[in-house]
């Protein structure tokens, strides 16, 4: 770990620090991501909770993503400290104490995979145990500082909860399932570097090597436009197993399109660039923010087909 500049002065901690601990709008996507899971796979195979059971089996997700979220902050607080983006978080800012921090997660993690344990099954469970595994550990204290490639293999641990919404109703992981896990993780690098793009600098004072940092900004882009081709691939695939509906596919290829356009327009752009004119930057923000809603689109999208009675496929294999 850096070594932090300075120590910041002692606050009493309010409920939302606690909260901001737990990386709540990071919770809100990994909890909706594992409910859209949990219905296709009733609206696959036709199995399905007790109400009460699923409703557990959600709360066990959200548990396990503020479990991550708050070992993460725990051992990121030094580079908290240095980033100007970050600085204000519960333990650089001082108002959460870094010990209580790990044993919020350490505690919240056991919990959440008993209780995911209990509602459901073994392998729900143990996914979940491990997407908790992969965020704290392999991700923040391993892959973060050690490699520019950090974000890419780091977003298997994002990409786990519609798979663990699966596991939890029936018990196994078809191939549906990881091609839900899949769009995640090939959502993930667009998504992230479009951030680290306008964050390179910060990135670079806390010695973190992102891929900007690494190797250019122009190469980032690059692999933005090369991720996003990927994904506009992979995001159909649904259409071809039966997954996915008529509303899926115009949905989610009208997103592709958009995802695209902003990809293409980064990429011809001086965005991360020393000195890039504001526009460039502001363009780099927009294919961030639009990442986010093209996510939560595509999931919606599979919601409201298996859950309102409206999925119609296109094909099957």
């Amino acid at each position: 770990m850096t070594d932090a500049p300075a120590t910041p002065e002692k606050r009493y901690g309010t409920a939302g620090d606690y909260v901001q601990l737990l990386k709540p709008r990071i919770m809100m996507l990994v909890v909706f991501t594992a409910v859209a899971g949990l219905i296709a796979a009733t609206g696959v195979t036709g199995q399905s909770m007790n109400p009460l059971m699923a409703a557990i089996a959600v709360l066990a997700v959200a548990l396990g993503s503020g479990a991550a979220g708050a070992i993460n902050m725990w051992y990121d607080s030094d580079i908290d400290l240095v980033m100007t983006r970050t600085s204000t978080r519960p333990i650089p800012s001082g108002a959460v104490p870094r010990e209580e921090a790990i044993a919020l997660g350490m505690i919240m993690s056991g919990v959440s995979v008993l209780l995911m344990w209990l509602a459901s099954n073994w392998l729900a469970a143990g996914l979940l145990a491990f997407s908790i595994f992969y965020y704290g550990v392999i991700y923040t204290m391993w892959l973060k500082r050690s490699t520019p490639q950090n974000i890419v293999i780091g977003g298997g641990a994002g990409a786990f909860p519609p798979v663990i919404g699966w596991a939890a109703v029936t018990g196994n992981t078809p191939l549906d399932a990881w091609i839900l896990f899949a769009i995640t993780f090939f959502w993930t690098p667009p998504h992230f570097w479009a951030l680290s793009l306008l964050a390179h600098s910060e990135y670079e004072k806390a010695g973190v090597p992102m891929l900007p940092v690494t190797h250019g900004a122009k190469a980032t882009r690059l692999q933005m436009l090369v991720y996003t081709i990927v994904l506009a691939a992979v995001s159909m695939t649904p259409l071809v197993t039966g997954l996915g509906g008529w509303i899926y596919g115009v949905v989610t290829g009208v997103l592709n399109l958009a995802f695209l356009y902003f990809a293409v327009r980064v990429w011809r752009s001086h965005a991360g660039d020393n000195g890039a004119p504001g526009a460039d930057q502001k363009l780099a923000r927009s294919m961030f923010l639009f990442s986010i809603l093209y996510l939560f689109l595509v999931f919606a999208a599979l919601i409201v087909e298996h859950a309102a009675g409206l999925h119609f496929p296109v094909g099957g294999l």
